[in-house]
C-alpha cells in the first residue's frame, strides 16, 4: 500500500536529479571557460584568453552555467523543506541558456567541423564547450528539471541573447573590422557566406531550435505529470487525504530546533487528485499538526539524515 513516504521520495529523487544535472553541468563550463582563459596562445584560435569572451560559444556556456548554478540552491532547499519548486524567470532562465548552447552545438557541429575538422573542434577546452556541457545541458533541462511547462510564447526568449550577440558579432567585424580594432570573421559569417544570409536565418534557426527543446521538454513534463496523477489517484482510492498528510507532517517531525515549512505546492497537487472537497487549508492545517504531534522528545526523522 502507498503511504506519504512513496510521496517523499518522488520529491527527494526529483531534488537530487536536479542538483546533480544543474552541478555538473556548472563544473563542466567552469572547466572548459578556465582551460580558455588560461590557454594564452593556439594556432588554430586567435581568441583565447581574455579574449575568448568574445565568443557566442564561451557566453552561452556561461549563460546555461548560471542558469543552472541558480538551479541548485532551490534543489537544496527541496531536499530540505520536502517541497521542489522553481521560479519561472529561472525556469525561463534555463530555457534561454540551453537553447544557447544547443546552437552553439549544431554550429560546431554542421559549420565549424567540415571547416575546421571535427578533432580540432571536439578536443581540448572545445570538447566541454562545444559538445559536454550543451548536450548535458539539453538533457538536464529536458528530462531532470520538469517542473513547469514551458509555453509558445516563451519560445520567443531565446531570441534575445542571439540577436543581441548578432548584432554584436556584426558591427565588430563589418562595421568596424578588424583593420580598425574589430574583430576577425572567425565564425565566418560575413566571409563564407553573405551577410544576408546569416542575418535571415539566424533568428528562424534558433526559434527552430528553441521550439525543439520546448516540444522535448514538454514531453517530459506531461509524462511526469501523469505519472503523478495515476500515483495520487490510486494512493487516495486507499486512504483518506487529511491523514496521509497528517503522516507525512508527522514523519518530517520539526524537532525541537527546527523549522516547520508546509509543502504548500506538494498539498495542493495532492488535493487535486483526491476528489475529496477539502480545501487547501484543511490540508495545510492537518500538515501543521502532524508536525506538531510528530514533534515531542524523538529526534528527526532517520530518513530525512
Amino acid at each position: 500500500m502507498k503511504d506519504h513516504t512513496d510521496i517523499n521520495k518522488r520529491i527527494r529523487r526529483q531534488c537530487w536529479m536536479s542538483l546533480i544535472s544543474a552541478a555538473v553541468v556548472a563544473i563542466d563550463v567552469c572547466i572548459g571557460v578556465t582551460m580558455n582563459l588560461t590557454t594564452l596562445y593556439d594556432v588554430n584560435f586567435d581568441h583565447m584568453g581574455i579574449k575568448t569572451f568574445c565568443m557566442f560559444t564561451v557566453l552561452s556556456n556561461i549563460l546555461a552555467g548560471i542558469a543552472m548554478i541558480l538551479v541548485i540552491p532551490y534543489a537544496v532547499d527541496g531536499l530540505r523543506t520536502h517541497s521542489y519548486h522553481l521560479p519561472r524567470w529561472i525556469v525561463d532562465l534555463v530555457y534561454v541558456g540551453v537553447t544557447a548552447v544547443a546552437l552553439t552545438f549544431l554550429v560546431s557541429l554542421c559549420i565549424l567541423a567540415p571547416v575546421k575538422g571535427f578533432k580540432l573542434i571536439f578536443t581540448g577546452s572545445r570538447f566541454f564547450l562545444h559538445g559536454v556541457c550543451p548536450l548535458l545541458a539539453i538533457i538536464a533541462f529536458c528530462f531532470f528539471m520538469t517542473e513547469k511547462e514551458i509555453r509558445l510564447k516563451d519560445s520567443l526568449l531565446p531570441l534575445i541573447p542571439v540577436l543581441l550577440y548578432a548584432a554584436v558579432y556584426y558591427v565588430m567585424v563589418v562595421v568596424i573590422g578588424e583593420d580598425r580594432g574589430g574583430w576577425n570573421d572567425f565564425y565566418g559569417f560575413a566571409t563564407r557566406i553573405p551577410v544576408w544570409v546569416s542575418a535571415l536565418a539566424i533568428g528562424p534557426i534558433t526559434f527552430g531550435i528553441a521550439s525543439g527543446i520546448r516540444a522535448l521538454h514538454n514531453l517530459s513534463f506531461r509524462r511526469r505529470v501523469q505519472e503523478e496523477g495515476a500515483f495520487y489517484d490510486s494512493l487516495f482510492m486507499e486512504n483518506d487525504i487529511l491523514k496521509v498528510i497528517e503522516d507525512m507532517g508527522r514523519a518530517h517531525g520539526m524537532g525541537r530546533d527546527r523549522e516547520v515549512i508546509v509543502p504548500a505546492q506538494v498539498l495542493s497537487v495532492m488535493l487535486d487528485h483526491s476528489n475529496s472537497g477539502h480545501s487547501l487549508e484543511e490540508c495545510c492545517e492537518a500538515y501543521l499538526k502532524g508536525c506538531t504531534e510528530g514533534n515531542g522528545d524523538r529526534g528527526p526523522d532517520p530518513y530525512w539524515t
